[in-house]
């Protein structure tokens, strides 16, 4: 973490963990109302995602719940986004999701975590942000973690784990993921 200019360390009993912990409660009191809307309810899962995340999404924005947040002011959704139904984003280090983006039902893009030093894993939460380019797939149950890149027109095949950045039209799989081969239209 200390090499990445991206990364930040949100240390316990401060003040900016304090917000954190407010910001988590605010984003399961929006979600729990959320996740009561079903698949025809699409304008209200929009509005709803709209407060979530401090800006109006596109009327091409599709989610079906349910879906779980660990905050929502450091996401950035684009155009024609769909979401299917059970995705986890942890945002805390900030998730960029570009337009023509389609994200698997059981995917977690998590931006933070903890030190791995035993020491000092419950000092604070680490964080990194993850960034979606457009027209990306991201298959079913796939995990990405922060400081990752997903390139343009790539997938991630199902259940993979994506620890690296992704380079532009490329499908990679497995756990860690690895690039299988290139992808062209």
């Amino acid at each position: 973490m200390a090499h990445d200019d991206r990364a930040k360390m949100i240390p316990r009993r401060t003040p900016e963990s304090a917000a954190m912990s407010a910001n988590v409660k605010r984003a399961m009191t929006i979600t729990a109302v959320l996740n009561r809307l079903t698949y025809n309810d699409a304008d209200e899962v929009r509005a709803l995602f709209s407060e979530l995340i401090g800006k109006k999404v596109d009327d091409s924005f599709l989610l079906i719940p349910p879906f779980y947040t660990t905050g929502g002011p450091d996401i950035t959704i684009g155009r024609n986004v769909f979401v299917n139904q059970n995705c986890t984003f942890y945002d805390l280090g900030g998730l960029d999701i570009a337009d023509d983006v389609m994200i698997g039902p059981n995917v977690s893009l998590i931006t933070s975590g903890h030190p791995v030093e035993p020491s000092q894993r419950r000092a604070g939460v680490t964080a990194k942000p993850i960034v979606i380019e457009r027209n990306v797939w991201i298959a079913a149950g796939a995990i990405i973690i922060g400081g990752v890149t997903v390139g343009e027109n790539s997938v991630v095949a199902a259940g993979s784990v994506v620890t690296k950045t992704v380079p532009p039209n490329t499908l990679v799989g497995g756990n860690p993921a690895r690039i299988i081969r290139s992808i062209a239209d």
